[in-house]
């Protein structure tokens, strides 16, 4: 018998005997729940899968994929990665795989996907059917705009998650995968990856459990340059640099050096390795996204074609390779145990992520200083350009940098109109400062006796040599900092993951000897940052940055442009009655200080023209570290190399 349902109204209805008679009206109620996919668990998948990729339609950017996967009759579910390391988010792009085609001896198999999860394919296998031949592509955008570009007609990233289905119910340590590529004619890869075979166009690897495979990008392309930048180290480390142009490969001879000192200074921060050995898979191209992500033992670092050729223009990304390299301690040995998951489609949490980037951002820029990737002077103004944006950030007043973390699962890639406001993974910079501030307080403590270190080793140098992740929590992190200074560590990390403001925990630069202050001078390591991102940033003095075309790309939240009624996507055509220029919108700021006229804007919003004036008279404002009397330059002794 059927439950007796709520009624909202009701209908009435004439019987037979012309007599009318109400019927009550039933709410709606939920469907019922969508099959649940099967909880990963920790038991070797019976076989090994054979991967194919072709990836030899450069013009058309179409990776084409065969699966063969061994199977047993019943119904199962597979998946496509969703969950990415690294990614700290559900960012895998669903809608570019396609053709889907699964079959079996000989016999098409249809597949349903789920109603809930559109990573997950439902499908029954037939009795009598042993493997299954899994055929799709993956689409990888034909423009270098879109993301993620990972094909040109010079380069292409294999990255192995757009080009694997997996079945659901093992952890991904329990899946063997024998994974195979074709390339193009006359291109050379480079990979983390152990090669077992190459036959003409085609490399097979190993077989691999199939976190490993996803964490080993192949990078490929006609022109390669390898280098040694660990000599004489056991477990290799290598500098496998692309370009769509083979004169862009000439790297300097000092610039290895360098890069081989960052390696040193590296090995004897953490004092151990946890990897076979390591690639830095750069390339060098205007039409491969520009972009840095880890893995355990290998990174892939998209550059600009003159970063080797051109060092000093490319100051702001000087450090990005230490800060990869930094990942297989921080982020791929050692990572936060709610990060961590069992396969690629459990969700994960971002709490920790203040370690996990906001720790590696400080060593990273340190590691950089003390190889020579950046001199003591880039250092200290990069500290300082990145301190004030944190300074600057007045949503930090209703959101939290431990909310912060949060931001890679609903905020990353989605586009932002007021982001100073709405915050945007401030983990990074604010973690960075957090750290800076633990450093100083356990050198000041310890009357310079001890420093993060030997947090570094104590926490990072476990289990020499070993690539098998070990997880931690908050406890753990607070514990071993214990171990080398006692402390509250507790409450003075919830302190300041907690806080509101005002303004950024600048108490380490403090602590350092330091002090952020403002000048009408950019160092050049600010004008660097513009230059790269292209815009003129007049933050800290109007409140807003613009291109050269003069459309506003940011306001500052409550800043004067902002109380001045400018938003982001208007384009200002005059300057005080001038054609606008970056160099006369600097001339209006410079005019106005003290009683001098506000600065007036002729600017468009849509088709609507508009007058912006902005009543600041406080002329142009550069963050610089200013040193401090009576205090230790702890900050200075953190940058001396390691002997």
């Amino acid at each position: 018998m059927r439950p007796k349902l709520p009624f909202l109204t009701v209908l009435t209805v004439f019987l037979g005997t012309g007599l009318a008679q109400t019927v009550p009206q039933p709410l709606p109620q939920p469907a019922p729940a969508a099959p649940p996919i099967p909880e990963p668990r920790d038991i070797p998948y019976p076989g090994v899968i054979r991967l194919f990729v072709d990836a030899t339609d450069i013009n058309r950017a179409i990776f084409s994929v065969h699966e063969t996967m061994p199977v047993t009759a019943g119904p199962m579910i597979l998946l496509y990665p969703k969950w990415l390391p690294g990614d700290h988010a559900p960012r895998l792009p669903t809608e570019k795989l396609a053709g889907l085609m699964i079959s079996g001896a000989g016999q098409k198999i249809k597949w349903r996907r789920d109603p809930v999860d559109m990573s997950a394919f439902h499908i029954d296998i037939p009795a009598g059917v042993t493997s299954l031949d899994i055929a799709y592509q993956y689409l990888s955008p034909i423009s270098a705009r879109d993301w993620p570009h990972l094909m040109t007609d010079n380069i292409l990233d294999i990255w192995w998650p757009t080009v694997t289905i997996y079945p659901a119910g093992y952890f991904s340590r329990q899946i063997m995968v024998e994974a195979s590529v074709k390339l193009p004619e006359d291109f050379k890869l480079a990979s983390a990856l152990e090669t077992a075979s190459t036959n003409g166009a085609v490399t097979t690897f190993k077989p691999t459990p199939l976190n490993t495979l996803v964490d080993s990008s192949v990078v490929a392309g006609r022109f390669l340059k390898q280098f040694d930048i660990d000599p004489g180290a056991a477990a290799k480390v290598r500098l496998d640099v692309f370009a769509d142009r083979a004169e862009d490969l000439t790297v300097p001879p000092e610039l290895i050096a360098t890069f081989q000192n960052m390696v040193r200074q590296t090995h004897k921060l953490f004092a151990s390795h946890h990897y076979d050995h390591y690639d830095f898979l750069v390339w060098l191209s205007d039409s491969m996204l520009q972009v840095g992500t880890e893995h355990h033992q290998s990174s892939e670092d998209g550059l600009s074609p003159s970063y080797f050729q051109d060092w000093q223009s490319s100051v702001p990304a000087h450090e990005q390779l230490a800060h990869e390299f930094t990942h297989s301690w921080n982020g791929k040995f050692r990572r936060p145990e709610d990060l961590w998951t069992p396969n690629f489609n459990v969700p994960m949490r971002d709490s920790l992520l203040w370690v996990y980037e906001g720790q590696t951002n400080y060593w990273g820029r340190i590691l950089a200083a003390r190889s020579g990737l950046l001199t003591r002077q880039q250092y200290l103004d990069a500290l300082a350009t990145f301190a004030a944006a944190s300074d600057y950030r007045p949503g930090r007043t209703w959101r939290n940098v431990q909310d912060s973390n949060n931001d890679p699962i609903f905020i990353e890639g989605k586009p932002q109109t007021w982001p100073s406001w709405q915050r945007n993974e401030d983990y990074y910079v604010e973690g960075e400062l957090i750290w800076l501030d633990v450093d100083m307080l356990i050198r000041e403590r310890s009357g310079g006796k001890r420093s993060l270190d030997d947090f570094a080793k104590a926490f990072f140098g476990v289990y020499d040599g070993s690539h098998v992740t070990n997880t931690y929590s908050f406890d753990d992190v607070v514990k071993v900092l214990n171990s080398i200074q006692p402390y509250d560590w507790a409450g003075f990390l919830r302190a300041r993951l907690e806080s509101n403001g005002p303004g950024a925990p600048l108490d380490g630069l403090a602590r350092g000897g330091y002090q952020l202050v403002y000048n009408d001078v950019a160092s050049d390591f600010f004008k660097s940052t513009e230059a790269g991102n292209g815009v003129t940033d007049l933050t800290f003095s109007l409140g807003f940055t613009a291109v050269a075309n003069g459309i506003v790309t940011d306001v500052l939240w409550d800043g004067p442009a902002f109380k001045a009624g400018l938003v982001q996507g208007m384009k200002i055509a005059k300057v005080n009655g001038a054609a606008f220029s970056p160099d006369a919108l600097k001339d209006a700021v410079k005019a106005a200080v003290g009683n001098g006229p506000a600065v007036e804007l002729a600017a468009k919003k849509g088709a609507s023209d508009r007058t912006v004036r902005i009543d600041y008279h406080g002329g142009l404002r550069y963050p610089h570290l200013e040193r401090l009397a009576g205090i230790p330059a702890r900050l200075d002794e953190i940058l001396t190399p390691l002997g």
